[in-house]
C-alpha cells in the first residue's frame, strides 16, 4: 500500500530539468510512475534531438505526459532559437478570423505531436483588461471577453484535432493584473459579477470546446477567496468544477513561482494545491531528485496527518491518468497529420496609424526590451537573425541594439541620414522605452515607431504588430519594403 500511495503522489508531479538529454534520476522517477515532464527551451536544440528526448521519456514511462508551453508568437519552446513562425494570440485576436486561429492551433498541434509532445500549456484564456499587464500582454487574444472566448475555442479545437491536449490558462483569469506572479502575488480586486462577465467567459468557451486541461493562476481574487491564491483555493477551483462544469485535469502553474510558494515553500504549496483540487503539479524548470523526494515526503506526511485526504490524492492521480488516455483517444480518432508549413502573416493583423510608405535601406533601431519570465530569452523583433529576409526585402538595412540613452544618442548621430525604424516591446509600459521613444521622435520625427508588444493606442506608435516572433518580424519587413497597398 505504501508503494502504491507513493506512485499516486508521483502521478501528480510534473517537474522540469536542464539539458537536452534525459537525466538518469528523471528516468528512474518516470519508471516509478511520474505523471508528467515539462520541457523548456534548455531541453530543445533541434528536431532530431527533441524526438530522441521525448522517445526516451516515453520509453521510461509510456503513460507519462510530455508538456510544454508552445503558444505561438513570443512564447515558444520549439522555436526559441530562431523565433516562432506562428503569430501571437493578440495578433490572432486583432485579425479576428476564427478559421485562421484554428489553423494556427492545428499547425502547432501537428508540430508538437511530431516532436512527441502530448500536452500544450495553451491557449491563454486571459482577458488582458490591464494594458500595463507585465506578464500577459500579447499572449492574450484581446480585451473583449466574447472575442477571447471565440478564439480560445477555435485554438483549442484546432490543437486537439491534431492530437495534442489543450490546457486553457490561467484560471480564473490573469489579465487584470499589474504584477507578475513569477515574482510576487497579484490581487484582482473585481466583484463576482465582473469576474463572471469578463474573466470566466473564455474559460466557459474552453470547457465547451472540450479542453482536456485547465491551468490555474497564482493570483488572489478576494471576491472568491480573500486569503489564498487560486492555485491553493478550493473555493476558486470549486467554481471551475461546479459552475463551469469542467471534469478534466486541473494543472497548476509552476509552484516555484513566488505567487505560489513564497513564504511556504514548494512542498507545502504542493500539499495545499492538491487539497484545493489541483491534479497535476507543475513544479518548475530545473528540478532534481532531491527536490521531488522532499515534495513526495511532505505530501505523504500530509496524508498521514489528515491534512490531505487520501481519496483526493488518488482522485488527482486518476485524473492525470484520464488526461493521458484523453490524448490517446484524440490520436485514435484521427490520422497523423503532416506538419504544415506555417502561412506567412498578413499585415491585416497589424494596427497601422496611417498608410505606410516603402522604405529603402533603413536602420532598425531595437530598443532593449526585457522578456517576461514566461517567454524567456528568445530572439525577437527585426535583428541580425533575420539577415536573409532583410537581404531579400530590404537590402542595405542595418540592425542596431541600444540599451541606454547615451547609446541611443550616438546611434541617432551616426545614422542621421538614414530612414529609421524604431522597435520595442510594450513601449508605453516600460519607462526606458517610453523615454527613448520620445527622444527619438524629438530628433527624428520622421522615424517609424513599431510596438512589438501590447500597444497603448493611438499614442506615438505607427505600427503595432501584436508580437515579436519571427512570423511578425518577417511580415513587418515585407510591409516596410512594399508599403501599404
Amino acid at each position: 500500500m505504501e508503494a502504491d500511495l507513493r506512485r499516486a503522489v508521483n502521478a501528480t508531479l510534473m517537474p522540469g530539468f536542464t539539458g537536452p538529454v534525459l537525466p538518469d534520476w528523471l528516468a528512474r522517477e518516470l519508471a516509478d510512475g511520474l505523471g508528467s515532464v515539462c520541457l523548456f527551451g534548455t531541453n530543445i536544440v533541434e528536431p532530431t534531438q527533441l524526438r530522441a528526448l521525448t522517445a526516451a521519456i516515453h520509453a521510461a514511462n509510456p503513460n507519462a505526459l510530455i508538456a510544454t508551453d508552445e503558444e505561438g508568437g513570443d512564447v515558444t519552446r520549439l522555436h526559441h532559437r530562431e523565433g516562432s513562425p506562428y503569430p501571437s494570440m493578440a495578433y490572432l485576436g486583432h485579425l479576428d478570423d476564427e478559421g485562421t486561429t484554428g489553423q494556427v492551433g492545428h499547425g502547432i498541434g501537428a508540430e508538437l505531436r511530431a516532436a512527441g509532445i502530448d500536452l500544450d500549456l495553451a491557449p491563454d484564456a486571459d482577458v488582458n483588461a490591464n494594458p500595463r499587464n507585465p506578464v500577459i500582454g500579447v499572449r492574450s487574444f484581446g480585451t473583449d471577453p466574447n472575442l477571447v472566448g471565440r478564439h480560445v475555442a477555435a485554438y483549442t479545437r484546432g490543437l486537439q484535432a491534431a492530437g495534442v491536449a489543450a490546457c486553457a490558462k490561467h484560471f480564473p483569469g490573469h489579465g487584470d493584473t499589474s504584477a507578475d506572479s513569477h515574482r510576487e502575488l497579484p490581487t484582482i480586486t473585481v466583484d463576482a459579477a465582473t469576474l463572471a462577465a469578463r474573466e470566466l467567459v473564455p474559460f466557459r468557451a474552453a470547457v465547451a470546446a472540450g479542453t482536456l486541461a485547465v491551468m490555474t493562476s497564482h493570483i488572489v481574487v478576494p471576491a472568491l477567496d480573500p486569503d489564498l491564491p487560486a492555485t491553493l483555493s478550493s473555493q476558486v477551483l470549486g467554481l471551475l468544477r461546479e459552475e463551469l462544469g469542467f471534469t478534466g485535469a486541473i494543472v497548476s502553474d509552476a509552484l516555484d513561482m513566488a505567487g505560489a510558494s513564497a513564504g511556504r515553500g514548494i512542498p507545502e504549496a504542493a500539499v495545499l494545491a492538491l487539497a484545493a483540487g489541483v491534479d497535476l503539479l507543475c513544479i518548475g524548470t530545473d528540478n532534481s531528485a532531491a527536490e521531488l523526494a522532499e515534495i513526495r515526503a511532505h505530501v505523504l506526511q500530509a496524508v498521514t496527518e489528515g491534512r490531505l485526504p487520501e481519496s483526493r490524492l488518488r482522485d488527482a492521480a486518476a485524473r492525470v491518468a484520464a488526461l493521458a488516455e484523453g490524448v490517446a483517444a484524440l490520436r485514435r480518432s484521427g490520422p497523423v497529420v503532416p506538419v504544415p508549413t506555417p502561412a506567412p502573416l498578413s499585415p491585416e493583423g497589424f494596427w497601422l496609424r496611417h498608410p505606410i510608405r516603402p522604405v529603402r535601406a533603413p536602420v532598425f533601431l531595437r530598443l532593449g526590451s526585457a522578456a517576461n519570465i514566461a517567454a524567456g530569452e528568445t530572439v525577437w523583433g527585426v535583428g541580425d537573425h533575420l539577415t536573409s529576409e532583410l537581404d531579400r526585402w530590404l537590402p542595405g538595412a542595418t540592425c542596431v541594439d541600444v540599451h541606454d540613452e547615451a547609446a541611443l544618442s550616438a546611434v541617432l548621430d551616426t545614422h542621421a541620414d538614414r530612414p529609421l525604424v524604431v522597435q520595442g516591446r510594450d513601449l508605453a509600459r516600460v519607462p526606458f522605452l517610453a523615454d527613448a521613444t520620445a527622444m527619438v521622435l524629438q530628433r527624428r520625427p520622421d522615424a517609424v515607431v513599431v510596438d512589438l508588444g501590447w500597444p497603448e493606442l493611438p499614442g506615438t506608435v505607427d505600427i503595432a504588430t501584436y508580437g515579436s516572433g519571427r512570423g511578425a518580424a518577417t511580415c513587418l519587413i515585407r510591409l516596410l519594403a512594399e508599403g501599404t497597398r
